[in-house]
This record gives structure tokens, sequence and C-alpha cells, in this order.
């Protein structure tokens, strides 16, 4: 798999990504702590509702930066979104009041709303070749896999020596390491610009999404990837620092938890790829995240919500486990659907549907768990997950297990 950082462009691209990761790992457990510094045992509904305006963002923002920014101005464009959210996060360690949060929170997101569908569709421009494109994105879910799993180690470090409000700055660094790799990148010879105007560019892209059988599968196994996600995310802060009377590394090692599990899954991902349709795997995943879900409910609801380390953190691995077979082989399905023309539409069609699936569950994750408890949350999600395992296995058959470009475009 490392065989593909031969690619010198891509290369760059990976370590731009890496670094920026490294920066977002740390954000979120800064803002976990600055949600429970500010508003104690309702840390879950402020994160709720801070995850809901970012993905308020992405749903609204995506698809439109990925039809109006020209080929040509990918590059600066990318650079100056860094540098965008780099400012923002200087600005969070200041905050006094929740309300700030959410404010800063959306101008950070709006920045990332327009970087990461751009920057996902240049990848399957600089890898034409399918193998190379997969083992790319099993790298790439590795490299959100060890920001997972090393960024909260990081943090729970940095954290005996500095107060949480630092690790603001470690966020703003690397996003501007970001920046300066991006601009290190040789992009692709610019392509004449799609037909149409940014509308007409951005419900293409949509209408590609939704007429593909495979496509529309992965958008409700996107609903089973953010229920589980979403527990975790938003809800660990308030369980390890409410139920199991843990400190802020404790925070840190939980999410870590959830990340080696997830890497665990991505480091195999090419194997199993290559042996067995994306379909199968995706399923196979979506099936351990409902029973995932559904066990540790049960066993909140038995122990009476007296959960101790050794049943969270096996539970944490196996989300981890099963949000990385769900998500990973989807730029796969993407790449087959569209020509590269209509790439970064697609891209931003899936950025923006993928992340209307968070907006419910995040605040479903949040409030529920501030007003009924972990146990209405856990509930609420597993049924949630379950809805959309139910759906991907309808919306995609398995006579459209592989959908080649064009997709079914009747």
């Amino acid at each position: 798999m490392l065989d593909i950082l031969r690619h010198a462009a891509f290369r760059r691209l990976f370590l731009a990504q890496g670094v920026a990761l490294v920066g977002t790992g740390l954000l979120t457990v800064a803002l976990a702590l600055l949600a429970y510094d500010l508003a104690g045992d309702q840390a879950g509904a402020v994160l709720g509702t801070a995850l809901a305006i970012k993905m308020v963002v992405y749903v609204t923002l995506a698809p439109l930066v990925g039809a109006t920014v020209p080929p040509g101005w990918r590059k600066p464009v990318l650079v100056a979104l860094d540098v965008v959210r780099a400012s923002v996060a200087l600005l969070l360690p200041f905050v006094t009041e929740v309300w700030q949060v959410y404010l800063l929170i959306a101008l950070l997101q709006s920045a990332s709303a327009g970087f990461t569908p751009l920057f996902q569709s240049l990848v399957p421009e600089i890898l034409p070749e399918e193998r190379d494109y997969t083992r790319a994105l099993s790298l790439s879910r590795l490299a959100y896999d060890l920001e997972s799993l090393l960024s909260p180690a990081l943090a729970a470090a940095l954290l005996t020596v500095i107060s949480f409000h630092g690790l603001f700055a470690g966020t703003s660094l690397g996003f501007l390491a970001s920046a300066a790799l991006v601009l290190a990148v040789r992009f692709p010879t610019a392509r004449a610009p799609a037909s149409g105007s940014p509308y007409a560019r951005a419900l293409r892209g949509m209408g590609i999404y939704l007429r593909t059988p495979s496509l529309r599968g992965l958008l409700s196994l996107n609903l089973c990837a953010a229920a589980g996600g979403a527990m975790v995310f938003v809800n660990t802060v308030v369980i390890v620092r409410g139920t199991l009377g843990g400190a802020e590394r404790e925070v840190a090692v939980a999410l870590g938890a959830f990340g080696g599990g997830s890497m665990a899954a991505a480091l195999s991902l090419p194997w199993l790829l290559d042996r067995f349709e994306d379909r199968r795997v995706m399923m196979f995943a979506a099936g351990a995240m409902v029973t995932t879900l559904l066990c540790t409910t049960i066993a909140w609801f038995s122990l009476g919500g007296a959960i101790s380390w050794w049943g969270l953190l096996p539970a944490w691995v196996a989300l981890g486990m099963a949000y990385a077979g769900l998500v990973t082989p989807g730029g796969r399905l993407l790449r087959r659907a569209a020509p590269v023309a209509d790439l970064p539409f697609l891209f931003a069609a899936q950025f923006s549907l993928s992340h209307a699936c968070w907006l419910l569950a995040y605040p479903l994750a949040g409030f529920v768990g501030a007003r009924v408890g972990m146990q209405g949350a856990l509930t609420m999600l597993c049924l949630l997950a379950a809805a959309g395992g139910v759906a991907a296995w309808r919306l995609w058959p398995s006579t459209h297990a592989t959908d080649s470009i064009g997709g079914d475009l009747r």
C-alpha cells in the first residue's frame, strides 16, 4: 500500500492531508473540553449543536464551491481556505460564551466545506489506475485513523504541560503546514471548465449521484456510519468525564480506541477489496455497526448505565472498525460513476449529501443524550443505523454491485 507514495504529487497531497488532520484531531479534543468547560453536563448538547452547524454549512456550501471553482484556480483556492481555517482556529481559545463557539465553528467549517471536496476530487486525476486509487483511498483512510489514534494521544501528552486552550495553536499550525504542501504540488493540467452555469453543474453532480444505484446505497450507508460516529464524537466526553469520572487525558484515550479500530480495518481493506466486491464489504460493515450499537444499548440498560472501561473501549474499537468499512470504499464508487470532468461535482455532491446524514445524527446524539440519557441516545442511533443498512440493501441491489461510468442514468 505504501508503494503509492512513489507518486510525487500524491505524496505531497497525502502529507498535506496528514498534517491538517493532526491539527483537526487536536481541535476535536480541545473543542470537546471547551464545551465541557462552558456547559458542564450539557456539553453533549453544545457539541451536538456545534457539529450540526458544521453539517448545515457542509450541506449547503460544498456543491456550490465544487461547481464554481475553475480547474485552474484549485491550488490558490485550496491554499486560501487553509489559511482561513488556521486563522479561525487561533480565535477559539478566547471564547467565553457558547454562541461564540457556534459562530467560529461556522466560519471554520465554511472553509472546510470548500476545501475537502476539491481536495478529494484531485486524487483520481493524479492516480487514474483503479488499483492505485484503491490503495490511495485506503492510505487516506489510514491517515484519518492515525489522526483519530495519534492526535488524542498527542493531545493527552500535551495536556500534561499545557491547558487545552493551547491545542488550538496546534490546529492552526496543521492548517498552515497543509497550505505550504499544497503549494508544492504540481496539479494536473487544467481542464476546460464544464459547460453550464455553476448552479447547473452542481445539480448535475447531484443528478448523477441520485440516479446511480451504488451511490444511493452509499448515501444510506453514510447514514449508518453517521449513527455510530455521532455516538462516539458527541458523547465520549460526557461518558468519560461524567459516568466514568475520567479526566481530559482519558477522553483522548477513548477517542483513540475508536481511531485504533478504524485503522485496523483500513489496513485490511486493500486486501479485502481485491477479493470481494465493494457492496459485500460495505454491507458486512453495516451489519457490524448495527450489532455493536445494539449490544452496547443492551449492556447499558442491563447495567443501569454503570458501564466500565472494559465495556466502553471494546465497543469503541468495534465501532471504529465498522466505520472504516463503511466509508473507505466510497471513493471507488464515485470514481466509477462519472467521467473525470464531472468528478469535482460528484465529490461535492457526496460531501454534501453524506453530511446531511451527520446533520441528522449529531443533534440526535447530543440532545437525546442530554435530555433522556445515554440509553436513549444509543437506542435512537441504533435504530438510525439499522434504517440506513436496510435502505442500502434495497436501494443498491447486487445486480448493480459495480456501476460503470455514467451509472444508471435512465
